[in-house]
């Protein structure tokens, strides 16, 4: 790997940082919530600590000669799709694994926390082991939004609808008074550049599948100033958004017949209150509309003559902005409704945003070397691009370029949508 642009003392504070932070949010969790995992695509909660920790043994500490592990056979537990470094436990079955416990989880994090610990300490980490930190730090902050979104679908399957933490900022729920009017805001047009410089040969970090940087060209159009609400939404559903065909595609349709679809998920079915990390509460018809999958994003784009943004034309758009926004560190951890401004607004935090762009590789990609390699690349097929961040995500640990990826159905995520539309 080329030479690394952090330094010791810098990484170790946002190693600390970091890993407080996934600490923090799961310190609500009792044992038993920590362990349930409520469908395929979700990870138990004392996975996610677990998991997040042996990166850093296998990835950073592990590379080191005669390094022993703390347990042996964790690998085969907490790797999670690396199938260069071995095999793996079923990912349906986490939920399975009541063994290691809650509280042997944690005494694992301590105990990797204080080898790295050590090893900053000690300037053990050349400059390979230090990109590999900041890797795994980027994909900490991943997991710290998953073990969010992950304990929130749990806990909806539960008849009691129980709240993650009950005291969580709750703002709106009634009608404001001067909602936020939607506008439409041009954008630019011609040739110009999206990605990000390759890392670590560039200072700042990005994800390979953000790389390298090139150009694109963008016809003439618009986006809307704000995301789609949860009232505009509302009219989609009073319309028979959902049961009229012509609005969806095929794959689409199949599934809103399938699972019997009528609302986005966590609504209930008088649309009048919907599941939050504070349990139920009634729904702001001024916060972006979330827990969409791709397929209800594109029907209601079709429903309203518009459409959804290419990821190109939503990164250019967003490329000078300011990361603010409603993120994890506001906790409220709930999309928040808009505030009166003028330009593109909400671009970062609240919801992410689907685009109509596949997630396919740039120009010109490369992976990261070795098992690294794994990260992302190969996750290019049959899935779908959203920016922006979330209400769950840490707010430095998103930028522009940043490219989340989900396959169509996926509900459980904060994902909404922006309009886009052509312009003559």
């Amino acid at each position: 790997m080329p030479r690394a642009v952090v330094d010791d003392a810098s990484l170790d504070a946002r190693y600390r940082s970091v890993r407080s932070r996934t600490r923090a949010l799961a310190a609500p969790l009792s044992p038993e919530d920590a362990t349930v995992q409520s469908m395929d695509d979700t990870s138990p909660s004392k996975w996610h600590l677990a998991h997040t920790t042996w990166f850093f043994e296998q990835f950073v500490l592990g590379m080191r000669d005669g390094y022993r592990a703390v347990q042996d056979d964790w690998d085969y537990l907490f790797n999670s799709y690396y199938n260069s470094v071995g095999p793996m436990h079923a990912r349906p079955q986490r939920g399975l694994l009541t063994r290691p416990g809650l509280a042997q989880v944690i005494s694992y994090r301590d105990e990797i926390d204080a080898r790295m610990a050590r090893g900053f300490e000690r300037g053990d980490f050349d400059d390979e082991a230090l990109q590999r930190i900041m890797l795994g730090l980027q994909h900490e902050q991943q997991h710290q939004e998953l073990l969010l979104t992950d304990i929130k679908h749990a806990f909806s399957r539960s008849p009691l609808r129980p709240a993650y933490r009950e005291d969580l900022k709750h703002v709106g729920g009634g009608m404001a008074a001067s909602p936020v009017p939607l506008r439409w805001i041009t954008g630019s047009e011609g040739v110009v550049e999206i990605g990000a410089p390759v890392w670590p040969e560039h200072q700042d970090f990005a994800f390979d599948s953000e790389t390298p940087r090139h150009r694109v060209l963008l016809q003439p159009h618009a986006l809307a100033s704000r995301p789609v609400s949860n009232a505009a939404y509302r009219e989609f559903i009073d319309d028979g958004g959902y049961r009229n065909p012509n609005l969806w595609m095929s794959e689409g349709w199949a599934r809103v017949q399938d699972e019997a679809w009528t609302h986005p998920l966590y609504w209930d079915d008088e649309c009048d209150r919907e599941f939050t990390l504070g349990g139920m509460r009634a729904i702001d018809p001024d916060a972006p509309v979330s827990h969409l999958s791709y397929y209800e994003a594109d029907a209601f784009a079709r429903w309203a003559g518009a459409r959804l943004p290419t990821e190109a034309e939503w990164e250019h758009a967003a490329a000078t902005l300011p990361v603010r926004g409603n993120f994890v560190e506001d906790d409220a951890l709930h999309p928040q409704a808009c505030e009166q401004g003028g330009g593109l607004q909400q671009m970062f935090g609240d919801v992410w945003e689907w685009t109509s762009s596949a997630y396919m590789p740039y120009p010109r990609f490369r992976t990261l070397p070795g098992a690294l390699g794994e990260y992302n690349g190969k996750f290019m097929c049959g899935q779908w691009v959203l920016r922006g961040g979330s209400c769950a995500s840490p707010g430095d640990h998103l930028r522009a370029s940043y490219r989340n990826f989900f396959h169509p159905p996926s509900r459980w995520q904060f994902s909404g949508l922006r309009l886009a539309k052509d312009l003559p």
